[in-house]
């Protein structure tokens, strides 16, 4: 038997504690009154979020031995994955027209690091690697935009007066913007330099764990793990100094905040 199926046998008990956690979380948010910024309360959000996972888990373990068996399906579903995470990310910074920019961080972050392990031999174009490997890029650049996006533009919200300020006294609008907002979108990073900081010490991660239930040597499985984690600086890095600057020149915005600084 694999140390895989001895971790989590997939049974009642498995589905009765999944059941239990998820009425847990909705019935903290309910408790606490968490209310997301669009107005939806977090308990039906975690529900929702809660049901969809299970439902594309479920998909995804059915065919994915369907989709990496041909180089084409292979890149389809990375390309899937990507314009999945590009209309989460968009919408949830923007809710507007404007939420198709959130392509642009995510590809320059995620893009030129899987050319370069697909180009080295790193990683493989055939067989399961590289869907995990891009879905850990894609979800690490998906998350830090969401953060440097949100961040960047309640922070020009709030501190509006000082990017009117700013302007009065000669600066350019991309200028004026990125002195407010510089700060606050480099503090989506700081939950993955965390991560890296302290992998092996407190954390040790799925690609870590992964790699030793499939059988590997710890020390292979450290390897692939250090991997992801510099890659997954880089791709955060170049996605957060993206939207720095869509947010900057005004690509990325909120129509109420747009209208209230008169662009």
């Amino acid at each position: 038997m694999l140390a895989a199926d001895t971790l989590l046998p997939v049974d009642r008990t498995l589905g009765v504690v999944l059941a239990g956690l998820l009425v847990a979380a909705m019935g903290v948010a309910a408790f606490a009154h968490l209310v997301h910024d669009d107005g939806r309360g977090h308990a039906r959000a975690a529900a929702l979020a809660g049901l969809r996972a299970t439902v594309q888990l479920g998909g995804v373990s059915l065919v994915i031995g369907w989709v990496i068996g041909a180089v084409p399906t292979l890149l389809g579903f990375v390309l899937l994955m990507y314009a999945v995470a590009v209309r989460t990310a968009g919408h949830r910074i923007t809710g507007n027209r404007t939420w198709w920019w959130a392509a642009a961080p995510i590809a320059a972050g995620v893009g030129p690091a899987l050319v370069v392990v697909l180009l080295t031999g790193l990683v493989p174009l055939h067989g399961i690697t590289l869907v995990p490997v891009a879905g850990i890029l894609i979800g690490g650049a998906m998350t830090v935009t969401v953060l440097a996006g949100r961040r960047s533009l309640e922070e020009l919200h709030l501190r509006r007066g000082e990017v009117e300020a700013a302007l009065s006294l000669g600066l350019p609008p991309r200028e004026a913007r990125l002195e407010i907002v510089r700060t606050a979108a480099a503090g989506a990073l700081l939950p993955g330099l965390d991560q890296t900081r302290t992998v092996g010490l407190v954390t040790l991660p799925g690609a870590f764990v992964g790699m030793l239930l499939g059988g590997a040597s710890p020390l292979v499985a450290g390897a692939v793990q250090l991997f992801v984690l510099v890659a997954l600086m880089l791709v955060q890095t170049v996605a957060v100094a993206v939207v720095l600057e869509l947010v900057a020149r005004g690509r990325l915005y909120r129509v109420r905040w747009h209208a209230i600084e008169g662009e």
